[in-house]
């Protein structure tokens, strides 16, 4: 009796282990490939003939030359992509709220009234690449000082690589940093780093 339920259920082990693990990932990487092909492949920006980083995936950025993305808690120094992660800290863990304070009392010596959640918080994937405007604008002064060339001309930037919410309504109006930098190395040639 066992046998009978034995050979019907290898064969469909057997059947959904194909068409599950096979046929059905290999049918989507072939369609988000035929689709998609630039997202499918990571996004990759290349600059000249090397890859500078991709669209999807936030990077450190050391000089003040350049627009800062939020803090990262992916590996030890932070944007470790092969330890994409979070904190783990809880809201009332110590080490975080010492850290966010730090923080937030730097962007206030700088001159900032209201300091934006995303300069001071982590990701859950500690690689976002994006910050809000707000985040942004309060970079700009820094970034116009150290390269050199006023405000407006590094606002006038930040503007054109603001993106919108989706449809009015969906999502939330941010900057993807390594566009921005990218950008500012574009329109700025003779100071670029």
């Amino acid at each position: 009796m066992v046998m009978n339920y034995l050979r019907p259920t290898a064969a469909l082990l057997i059947l959904f282990t194909i068409l599950t693990g096979l046929i059905y990932p290999l049918a989507m990487t072939g369609i988000a490939q035929l689709a998609f092909p630039w997202r499918a492949n990571g996004s990759l920006v290349v600059r000249g003939a090397q890859v500078a980083g991709s669209e999807l995936i936030g990077q450190r950025f050391a000089t003040d030359r350049y627009f800062h993305g939020r803090p990262s808690a992916a590996g030890e120094a932070g944007y470790d992509a092969g330890a994409s992660s979070g904190s783990n800290l809880g809201p009332t863990s110590k080490k975080l709220i010492d850290r966010v304070t730090t923080d937030a009392a730097a962007l206030r010596q700088t001159g900032a009234a209201v300091v934006p959640a995303d300069a001071v918080t982590t990701s859950a994937s500690g690689l976002d690449p994006d910050i809000s405007p707000a985040f942004a604008e309060l970079q700009v002064n820094k970034v116009a000082t150290a390269r050199g060339v006023p405000a407006t001309r590094i606002r006038d930037i930040v503007a054109k690589s603001v993106k919108w919410t989706r449809f009015g309504f969906l999502g939330e109006a941010r900057v993807n940093v390594f566009l921005l930098n990218l950008a500012l190395d574009a329109e700025l040639p003779a100071v670029a780093g």
